[in-house]
This record gives C-alpha cells, structure tokens and sequence, in this order.
C-alpha cells in the first residue's frame, strides 16, 4: 500500500496522537488534526486527504455529520473509530455512507483492513459515479441529435438516415461533436 495522507479527527488528543503514530509507523502522513467534525470538514476540504478517521462524538459538529458532508462532497472515504457500538450509530453511519467503522479500543492490525477497504469502495463509487456521468450525457446528446434529426427530416423532406449522415458529415468536417452540430440546428430551428 502506497503512503495514504490522512485527516484525523477526535476530541480526546491522546487518541489522536495514538491514531497519528499508528498511521505514521505505517508509512502514511497526517496532514491535518482536528479535535471538532467542523474543524474536520474544512481540514478534508482544504487538503484533499486520502481519507480520513474520525471519532462519532465530537463537539460542534459530531463525526457522522461530518463524515456525510465529506462523503456527498466527494471529497475522501471516512472510517469511523469510535468507542460506541449502538445499533442506532451504526446505522447512521451506513446512511451517512461511512466507508468503515472501527470500535475503541482498536489494534493496530484493524486500522489497515479498514483503510484499504474504505479506499476501495470509495474508488469504485467514484468509478461507478463516472459511469453514471457517462451514461447521461450520451443519452442528452442522443435526444439532441435525435431532435436535431426530425427538423431536418421536417424542414428538409430528408429521410431519417439522411438527416443523421448530415448531422455526422458536417461533425466531421468542422471537427466538432454530433451534440454541438445538432445544438446549433436546434438554435438556428428555433431563429
């Protein structure tokens, strides 16, 4: 496993300092400490972490709260290390899309499963969420082209196929994307 730069949070600073060490003894760097979740989103927001550990009770903001801000941001997985087990926590954290829950007091030969875990599945939503990304705009350029395709077809007594061979040669000669040309038809349509 590559050095991971790694935002910690908790309020109790032993603990910080036991998790900073057990981090650094494994080759990775904590870029930020934070002993609130606040001070943890904005840390995690200005130094685009790796990941980041973070305790669940905390001041000003607790680390469930926190942790889905840095998860609907996009910005890093979280692992929870906390010393509460509850039915009721653990299922926050699921829908706060916690990546990882360790319980207090935890071995040091917990932490590494958890990290690499937690990245995994926070790089396959992002692949996943890339996908998705994917797929939508070919289906907007589709429905583009396809709209673009009947006002030619009506504006021009073109067939279906012919429309579509003009929108793609004239593409090609203006080295310009299908969605841009069937765009421009649609606004000059609309002139």
């Amino acid at each position: 496993m590559q050095p991971l730069r790694v935002v910690i949070a908790d309020d109790e600073s032993i603990i910080r300092l036991d998790v900073k060490k057990v981090l650094e003894d494994a080759g990775h760097t904590v870029v930020g400490e934070a002993s609130d979740g606040e001070t943890a989103v904005n840390l995690a927001r200005n130094l685009d972490p790796d990941i980041c550990i973070l305790d669940i009770k905390m001041p000003v903001m607790d680390g469930l709260d926190a942790a889905k801000i840095i998860t609907d941001e996009g910005i890093a997985p979280v692992v929870l290390l906390t010393a509460y087990s509850e039915s009721d926590l653990v299922e926050r954290a699921r829908d706060a899309g916690v990546f990882g829950y360790l319980v207090k007091p935890f071995q040091e030969s917990d932490m590494r499963p958890a990290i690499d875990i937690a990245i995994a599945r926070f790089e396959q939503m992002k692949a996943l969420e890339e996908q998705v990304n994917s797929l939508e705009d070919k289906i907007e350029t589709r429905k583009v082209v396809e709209r673009a395709k009947g006002i030619l077809m009506d504006k021009f007594q073109m067939k279906e196929n012919e429309a579509f061979r003009r929108i793609q040669t004239q593409s090609m000669n203006t080295r310009k994307s299908m969605r841009e040309i069937a765009e421009a038809i649609i606004i000059a349509n609309e002139v």
